[in-house]
């Protein structure tokens, strides 16, 4: 398993209120024949301009992930390969995490950035995408929300109208795009994310599509089963910044896992053939300063 990226800087020595987090999954799947397969699954080191940080301080591959294949796509993310042997396929990730405990900022007075004035490297997260169809929303979002002035303003007012009109609850499913949640009033995070990168494109402020782990930090804790979880990103005042139209409240400990146009470059399994997926784990807890990978995690299963 390739080792995660070294950060810019040692964020060891500039965490604001670190806390430790204990993080994983496994992924038990039925494969009738060898298949080629795809995992954006695995964390790395980051030190944001932002002051998001984590440091991965140890991790640990399950079955099939030991040895495995790695690469970096175009997005920056680590993508595992591997073909599935026939039978039961069971691969994951276990790992301890040091992120800033301060929960999301919030920045309400940040302008909004003119499209002449945007890196180049935003450009494409200014385009429809698979599950994004932003030229679809466009008319409703100038409607909604052009009247707003300043980037932060109109981004949070496009969470705030997510969250109060969208019910969160199953009905969706991996072929379902923005507009279509939009349409069904129902929606899992994944959908909150796409709806919410979809109103941004449309009012031409750059926006993508994030997955990672979210822990009960400093919340009452949630009895649902864990799960991987995906939240949003636009392009402020020359910084990308989170946005969680599911929760839309700032939360502490999120672990980004990946990046990208929508959920179509981020999914956590991609597979090329037939394999059924029969079981799941997904944890995410803090974790004790002293806590290794040797201790047993307490997964929620889901």
């Amino acid at each position: 398993m390739a080792q995660p990226d070294a950060p810019a800087a040692d964020p060891q020595s500039s965490f604001d209120r670190p806390v430790r987090v204990r993080a994983g999954f496994q992924l038990t799947f039925d494969v009738p024949y060898p298949t080629p397969m795809l995992f954006v699954v695995q964390p790395r080191d980051r030190l944001e301009p932002t002051g998001t940080r984590q440091r991965i301080i140890d991790q640990r591959p399950i079955g099939a992930a030991q040895g495995i294949h790695t690469y970096t796509d175009t997005h920056g993310n680590v993508v595992w390969r591997t073909v599935a042997q026939p039978g039961t396929f069971t691969i994951g990730h276990d790992l301890i995490a040091e992120i800033t405990r301060n929960a999301d900022p919030a920045h309400p007075d940040l302008p909004k950035t003119p499209v002449e004035a945007l890196p180049d490297d935003t450009i494409t997260y200014l385009l429809p995408s698979r599950y994004v169809d932003s030229d679809l929303v466009s008319a409703d979002a100038w409607e909604r929300f052009g009247h707003i002035q300043g980037g932060w303003a109109q981004v949070q007012a496009i969470s705030d109208y997510l969250n109060d009109t969208c019910t969160y609850g199953y009905g969706s499913t991996s072929a379902t795009t923005a507009f279509q949640a939009l349409g069904s009033g129902r929606a899992v995070c994944r959908d909150f994310a796409h709806m919410g990168v979809a109103f941004c494109r449309a009012l031409n402020i750059p926006a993508r599509y994030v997955c990672g782990y979210l822990p009960d930090i400093d919340i009452t804790p949630d009895p649902v089963p864990m799960d991987f979880h995906a939240w949003f990103e636009a392009f402020i005042d020359g910084q990308w910044r989170t946005f969680d139209a599911r929760h839309n409240r700032p939360r502490a400990g999120r672990i980004l896992i990946a990046q990208g146009r929508d959920a179509s470059d981020v999914a956590f399994t991609t597979s090329f053939g037939s394999a059924r997926l029969m079981h799941m784990k997904v944890w995410a807890d803090e974790a004790a300063p002293d806590m290794t990978l040797d201790t047993p995690p307490n997964p929620r299963i889901f």
